[in-house]
């Protein structure tokens, strides 16, 4: 299975690991399958939405 890193887009993590959605709802990102998303990495939406990088990267590791 691919790793999935802060440079991953949402839209590539999300095929990676579905099971990830509920976290990336839990801190705000509800837009999961609009066009933003499968351009935007994981570490520019957790700048747009205030997030730790880091953070949201140890949630994501722990599903």
């Amino acid at each position: 299975m691919a790793d999935i890193t802060k440079e991953t887009t949402i839209g590539e993590a999300l095929q990676i690991n579905p099971d990830i959605a509920p976290v990336l709802l839990e801190i705000g990102m509800h837009c999961l399958g609009c066009p933003s998303a499968q351009g935007e990495t994981l570490e520019e939406a957790a700048m747009v939405h205030g997030i730790e990088v880091d953070a949201l990267m140890t949630k994501i590791a722990a599903v």
